[in-house]
């Protein structure tokens, strides 16, 4: 009998061509939205593996259902809307796609610094509205980025490529990982501080930690108070990671000079006072939204499920 794949959304790239050439049955859910955690009980409950969305919470219960189940493949380098360790337990592979899409996130961290520093949105809307009157010496001023500090918290794939970015423009790196990284103080003579450090002496802030219990609200109301009122803060890798709240009233009160998002706290549902405010710069988590991207993750998760099903071992497991 032929092996089932349940794809909880259509993913860029002609992924079932390639798994029905293996031999499989591919099975998409067909609607342009989030697939329910009902619905995908009921659609993945008798499939050999499932290749699912960071949006996609695939807890205890989802596993439990799923009764055959040999691989969960994550279109995404996160993976903690997945329990990762009761899928072991119930001798689930678990994959992700990482790598891929480390260049494409890191020029969105680069693109947001850019919107922050030099005032885009307001720039944007400004011109949008017909309100631009002609040139003035004090007209939205920004900052340089040159002779800045960039705090690049976790000097992972994402981070590295992010500092490399940001270099190019004749900044000072400093950074707060886990490890130091010796391949990053080479190619940008990064220094390694701790996060306190960081955050009271970067000009700029770019955050690329995954999201785990240690990470999370690992910015909070203690150590924001840190930063300087000309920070710039960018978030690229999980809303989680920082307290929003609180960074939402140093914004208000301009105790920071601007923030860039591109991940939410509470994703989808964006705060309300983030549309407020003219000193932030939103995207909705396109990080690694690119055609080659998108089509590259998506063909990596497929692979990783045809070497699982196949009784090899997978490509990327967690």
């Amino acid at each position: 009998m032929k092996k089932k794949i349940f794809i909880t959304q259509k993913l860029v790239g002609n992924i079932e061509s390639f798994l029905e050439k293996h031999g499989f049955i591919v099975e998409t859910f067909e609607k342009d939205r989030i697939i329910t955690k009902n619905e995908l009980i009921k659609r993945a409950s008798d499939t050999d593996a499932l290749i699912c969305l960071l949006s996609n919470k695939i807890d205890r219960e989802v596993i439990d259902n799923l009764k055959k189940c040999k691989i969960i493949a994550n279109y995404a380098v996160g993976y903690n809307n997945i329990d990762v360790e009761y899928a072991k337990s119930k001798n689930i592979v678990v994959t992700n796609t990482p790598e891929v899409l480390t260049d494409a996130t890191a020029d969105i961290a680069v693109a947001l610094i850019l919107a922050c520093a030099r005032r885009f949105h307001e720039g944007n809307k400004m011109m949008r509205q017909g309100k631009f009157k002609g040139w003035k010496p004090s007209l939205l001023l920004g900052y340089d980025i040159k002779d800045k500090t960039i705090g690049i918290i976790g000097a992972g794939r994402i981070g590295s490529e992010a500092a490399i970015r940001m270099k190019a423009f004749k900044t000072k790196i400093i950074y707060y990982s886990r490890s130091r990284n010796y391949k990053l103080e080479k190619k940008t003579n990064a220094k390694r501080v701790s996060l306190n450090y960081l955050l009271k002496n970067a000009d700029i802030i770019s955050i690329h930690v995954p999201l785990t219990e240690k990470t999370y609200h690992m910015l909070n109301k203690e150590n924001l108070s840190l930063l300087k009122e000309s920070a710039i803060v960018v978030n690229t890798s999980r809303g989680e990671v920082v307290e929003e709240k609180f960074l939402i009233e140093l914004l208000k009160k301009n105790k920071i000079f601007a923030a860039g998002f591109d991940v939410y706290e509470n994703e989808p549902n964006v705060n309300p006072e983030l549309l407020k405010l003219n000193n932030v710069f939103l995207l909705p988590h396109i990080g690694s939204a690119t055609f080659e991207t998108r089509t590259k993750m998506a063909l990596l998760a497929a692979q990783n499920v045809a070497e699982v099903l196949k009784g090899n071992k997978p490509l990327t497991p967690v």
